[in-house]
């Protein structure tokens, strides 16, 4: 007996490698891939401008990326205490003006430079509703729509749920000056399996919808676009609230790994796979805590794993383990 509804996906014509250079914009699930990513030691840069939800707040932040767009004084607004960017998660924002800046454009700088050699940009939006400024410009500090509402007052915002053509066009126009800025860049896109139940069963039903549509027509325009069905492993083949956390929203530890070990074995070269195996050993032996440290049992554990990373550094030169080898090495000098 079936009791799963199976599901087909399709391998990548080029899978990721280890050798490749990987940006992640997005969602809060996009992070759950990224980090997943950094741990087995890919190369990874993800969310530059902090969490993303929505499609024109995604390709606005790519878009400035594309040209390193600079933050400047007047991007900034003062609530709470803060100084804060609308286009930026609340990560950056800070009490002392200039240092906002300064970590704003260095994260930009960063973004640019990355974009420019990746070989691989996921893209994971969460919703398709926006949210637009409607105070006086003096008052709320910008205009348009906004990638983070920083706990402002309801009234500066007009809540929008945008529609497949203002979706397609956003995304769309960015594409092109994405493809035109890394010619050799390869794009998966996801939809996060993450219900925004604030808006209403009925109306994230509506936005996720929306965001589908677009993608599938995106993919099926672009020779270098590819979907994960992140969503749908989540919703259609698991769908059970077991995978779901107590918020009965974000997926848990089962569900998101379920959802990763998919990724890996339909996005990620067999090699690269196998590698990934022998990574993921050392990060679980790196987050072993020993009762007691100083045995030789426990010197005999890290001698053993620092040689394990050794080998695998000295075989793979493009990995950078330099973390693991002082670990475990560290470890066994101070034993």
């Amino acid at each position: 007996m079936e009791f799963q509804v199976p599901i087909h996906i399709p391998p990548l014509s080029t899978p990721i490698r280890y050798q490749d250079r990987i940006m992640l914009v997005g969602s809060c699930f996009t992070e759950h891939i990224g980090n997943k990513l950094e741990e087995l030691k890919f190369t990874v840069l993800q969310n530059p401008n902090g969490i993303l939800f929505d499609p024109d707040s995604i390709a606005k932040s790519l878009v400035s990326y594309v040209h390193n767009r600079k933050c400047a004084e007047d991007d900034l607004f003062y609530l709470n205490e803060l100084w804060q960017s609308w286009q930026h998660h609340s990560r950056f924002s800070g009490m002392d003006k200039q240092e906002v800046l300064d970590n704003i454009n260095a994260s930009q700088q960063r973004a640019h430079a990355f974009l420019k050699t990746a070989d691989w940009l996921i893209i994971t939006p969460g919703t398709a509703f926006s949210y637009r400024l409607v105070a006086p410009k003096e008052i709320a500090g910008g205009e348009g729509s906004v990638a983070n509402c920083h706990r402002a007052p309801g009234t500066w915002f007009n809540k929008h749920l945008m529609t497949i053509e203002e979706i397609n066009t956003a995304l769309d126009n960015c594409l092109h000056q994405l493809f035109h800025f890394n010619p050799k860049l390869k794009i998966i896109f996801t939809v996060s399996p993450v219900r925004h139940i604030r808006d209403g069963v009925i109306d994230n039903n509506r936005s996720k919808a929306r965001l589908i549509e677009v993608v599938h027509h995106l993919v099926n325009k672009f020779d270098r676009l590819y979907y994960f069905p992140a969503y749908e492993l989540l919703i259609d083949v698991l769908r059970d609230y077991r995978f779901y956390d107590i918020d009965l929203v974000h997926p848990n530890y089962q569900g998101t790994r379920y959802v990763l070990e998919k990724f890996m074995e339909h996005c990620v070269e067999e090699a690269s796979r196998k590698l990934s195996e022998e990574i993921e050993k050392l990060a679980i032996a790196r987050r072993h805590k020993p009762f007691q440290p100083h045995t030789e049992a426990h010197k005999k554990f890290l001698r053993a794993h620092f040689e394990k990373a050794q080998a695998l550094q000295q075989q793979y030169p493009f990995l950078d383990l330099k973390e693991e080898l002082a670990y475990f090495g560290g470890g066994e000098a101070n034993g």
